[in-house]
C-alpha cells in the first residue's frame, strides 16, 4: 500500500517527485523519501512521517537526470527513518523503491547473510536491493539481474531501480502492485497511479505482470519472461485525477457532498432515458448462471451484502464472501458461478489474489470498479465502472453510495424494470437534503465526541447500513464501535451497555420498525446514550435525525451518508486526522 513515483529526463525533479508523492499519500504516509542521480553522484533523502516532512529537507533545486521516490504504509518494520524507502544494496550497485510484499523474503535473507551480505533495515526491500546486487554480479548484466530476481522473489512488488553506473537510465519490474509508465517530451516517468504523471507526461500504459526493463529520455525498453515485449500505450481520463479540494477543509467533507452528483452520473451512463446501457453479454451471463458469489474487502464488502438481497429475487443462488478469508479457501468455482468483484481502486490484494484463482479455473468474473485500467478491471471477464470520481480521503465514502446504486441498477436491469432509476433519483432528492441540515447532525456529533465506545443497532436494512456506519466511526473518529441486529442484542451485547455507551439506532424499513424500537426501549432500560436516525415514514418524536423517506432497499445509502457526515464531525471534532487516519491506507495493495 504504498506509493512510487519516478522519472527520468529533462523533469523539474524536485516539483515533479514531491508533487507525485503528494498525490500518492493516499496510499500511505508514514514515511517517505527520494533519491535521484545530480551530476553523476546519487543523493539520498529519507525522514519518518508525511511527505511534508521530506520537503522540509531537500534543497531548493534539483538538477538530477533521473529519481525515485516512494511514500510508505508499513508493512515489514516499524515507520522510521531507517526503513524509510529508498534503500541500498551492500555494495551500493542499487537503489530502489518498493511496493508490495516479499512473502519469502526471510528464507532469502539467510541465504545472502550466509554469503557474507549484512542488512541495515527490517524491511523486505532491502532483500531486494541485494538480491539484485548479487545476481549483477554474478552477470554483469542489470536486465539479466533484473529476470533472475523476479523469479525467485514469491510475493507482489512494483519497484523503481537506479542503477549506480548509469545515472540516466531508471530500470523497473513488476508484479501484481500496480505499476505505470509514461512517455513524454524528452523524459519518461512510472508511477503508482497516472496523478503524479498528469502534465508531464502525453501517454501512459499499464505495465503487466513479470514485466521488467527500463527508461531512458526517449526509450523505454520493457522485457517479460527473458524476452522483449511490446508496450501498449492506452488513454486515460486524466480529469478523474484532478484532486484539488476546491475550497472545502477536507477531502472526506468534499466526498460526501458529491454523492448526489455520483448516483446522478451513475444514471447517465447506464440508462439512457428508455433502456438501461448495460453490456449485453454481461446481462445474458448472469441470467444463465445459476450462483452469483460476490467477493469483496470492507465497505466493498458491506454493499455487497445489500447487492445480494437485490440479486436473490431473481431466483439465483447468491453468496458473498470477504475476499481475504476466500483466497485461502476457495470454494464454489466452477462454470455454474458468476463471481462479481467490488473494488473502489480496483488494485486491492486480496480480490487480485481471487480473481487470479477463478481465472486460472476458467470461472466468470465481473469486476466493479471506480479506476479504469486497474488490475482488477484489466483482468475480468467483464468490467463496470462506478463513474464516481477521484476519492481522495481514505474513508470512502461517495464510492459506498455508488457501489450499492449500481448494483440496484444492475439487478433492475436484470428484471428487465426501470423502476430503480425513478427510485434512485428520490434517494438524490433526500441525500440533498441531509447535506443541506449538515449542521443539525454538526451539532448532534460534537455532543457525541467524548465517547470512546459505541454500537450500532437495526434491523434488516438498516442493519447492513449499521456495519458500514460501525466501520466509519472506527476508522476515521477512533471510536471502537461494533454493529449488531436489534435482535442480538439481548443474545450477549447489552451487557456492555450503560450511560457511557453510546448507541446508534438506525430504522427506516417499516417491516421491522416496531421490533427495532422494542431494542432501543431495552437500550433506554439500561441507561446507554441512544441516538436515532430514521426514516419519516417510521420516525418518532425524540428521534434524533430524520430522513426523507426513500424506498427501504435504498435507505442505507441515506442513512449513511448521514453518519458519514456525523462520523466527519466527530473527527473534527476531536482534532483527528480525518483524511488519512493513522495506519490506514487508501488503496490495500498488500495482503
Amino acid at each position: 500500500m504504498c506509493g512510487i513515483v519516478g522519472g527520468v529526463g529533462n523533469i523539474p525533479f524536485r516539483r515533479y517527485l514531491i508533487d507525485g508523492l503528494k498525490k500518492l499519500e493516499y496510499r500511505g504516509y508514514d514515511s517517505s523519501g527520494m533519491a535521484y542521480f545530480e551530476h553523476g553522484e546519487l543523493v539520498l533523502k529519507k525522514v519518518a512521517g508525511r511527505v511534508s516532512s521530506l520537503e522540509a529537507v531537500l534543497p531548493p533545486e534539483i538538477e538530477a537526470s533521473a529519481g525515485i521516490a516512494h511514500t510508505r504504509w508499513a508493512t515489514h518494520g516499524q515507520p522510521n527513518a531507517t526503513n524509510a524507502h529508498p534503500h541500498r544494496s551492500n555494495k551500493g550497485y542499487f537503489t530502489i523503491v518498493h511496493n508490495g510484499v516479499i512473502e519469502n523474503f526471510r528464507s532469502i535473507q539467510h541465504q545472502l547473510l550466509a554469503r557474507g551480505f549484512s542488512f541495515e533495515t527490517d524491511t523486505d526491500t532491502e532483500i531486494i536491493a541485494n538480491v539484485l546486487e548479487r545476481f549483477y554480479l554474478r552477470s554483469a548484466s542489470v536486465i539479466e539481474a533484473l529476470y533472475q530476481t523476479s523469479q525467485l522473489l514469491e510475493g507482489s512488488f512494483a519497484c523503481a531501480i537506479l542503477f549506480k553506473n548509469e545515472p540516466d537510465r531508471l530500470y523497473f519490474m513488476k508484479r501484481s502492485s500496480p505499476l505505470l509508465i509514461g512517455k513524454g517530451n524528452g523524459a519518461s516517468f512510472l508511477s503508482s497511479d497516472p496523478a503524479p504523471m498528469i502534465g508531464y507526461a502525453d501517454a501512459f500504459a499499464d505495465l503487466n505482470d513479470g514485466d521488467y526493463g527500463y527508461l531512458t529520455s526517449d526509450e523505454i525498453v520493457v522485457h517479460n519472461n527473458g524476452q522483449k515485449t511490446e508496450v501498449h500505450f492506452a488513454e486515460r481520463d486524466l480529469e478523474y485525477y484532478q484532486n484539488d479540494l476546491l475550497g472545502y477543509p477536507h477531502y472526506m467533507l468534499k466526498e460526501i457532498e458529491e454523492s448526489p452528483s455520483v448516483l446522478l452520473r451513475l444514471i447517465d451512463n447506464y440508462y439512457d432515458g428508455e433502456r438501461f446501457l448495460f453490456n449485453d453479454a454481461l446481462i445474458q451471463a448472469i441470467h444463465k448462471t445459476k450462483k452469483i458469489h460476490f467477493l469483496a474487502c470492507g465497505t466493498s464488502y458491506h454493499a455487497s451484502k445489500l447487492g445480494a438481497k437485490y440479486f436473490r429475487p431473481l431466483g439465483k443462488e447468491v453468496l458473498v464472501s470477504i475476499a481475504s478469508e476466500w483466497a485461502y479457501d476457495p470454494y464454489d468455482v466452477s462454470e455454474d458461478t458468476l463471481f462479481i468483484l467490488l473494488s473502489q481502486s480496483g488494485e486491492t490484494a486480496d480480490l487480485i489474489r481471487c480473481q487470479k484463482i477463478i481465472n486460472s479455473r476458467g470461472a466468470t468474473n465481473v469486476a466493479v470498479t471506480n479506476r479504469k485500467g486497474s488490475t482488477i478491471e484489466r483482468k475480468a471477464t467483464f468490467s463496470a465502472l462506478l463513474y464516481a470520481g477521484l476519492e481522495v480521503a481514505v474513508a470512502s465514502t461517495k464510492s459506498y453510495v455508488a457501489q450499492v446504486c449500481f448494483l440496484a441498477l444492475l439487478a433492475a436491469a436484470i428484471r428487465g424494470e426501470t423502476d430503480a432509476v425513478l427510485e434512485i433519483d428520490g434517494l438524490v432528492h433526500s441525500m440533498k437534503d441531509i447535506l443541506s441540515r449538515k449542521e443539525e447532525i454538526k451539532a448532534l456529533a460534537e455532543e457525541c465526541a467524548s465517547f470512546e465506545n459505541a454500537f450500532f443497532v437495526g434491523r434488516g436494512y438498516d442493519y447492513l447500513a449499521s456495519l458500514e456506519g460501525a466501520l466509519k466511526l472506527k476508522e476515521v473518529a477512533y471510536v471502537h464501535a461494533e454493529a449488531y441486529p436489534g435482535g442480538e442484542l439481548k443474545h450477549g451485547p447489552i451487557a456492555l451497555v450503560e450511560p457511557s455507551t453510546l448507541i446508534l439506532g438506525l430504522v427506516s424499513d417499516p417491516f421491522t420498525s416496531a421490533a427495532t424500537r422494542n431494542n432501543f426501549e431495552e437500550i433506554r432500560a439500561r441507561k446507554g446514550h441512544l441516538i436515532v436516525f430514521s426514516s419519516s415514514g417510521v420516525s418518532s418524536n425524540g428521534d434524533s435525525f430524520i430522513v426523507s423517506d426513500v424506498k427501504p432497499y435504498l435507505a442505507p445509502c441515506a442513512l449513511v451518508l448521514a453518519i458519514q457526515l456525523f462520523v466527519y464531525y466527530v473527527a473534527l471534532a476531536k482534532g483527528l486526522p480525518i483524511d488519512k487516519p493513522r495506519n490506514l491506507a487508501k488503496s490495500v495493495t498488500v495482503e
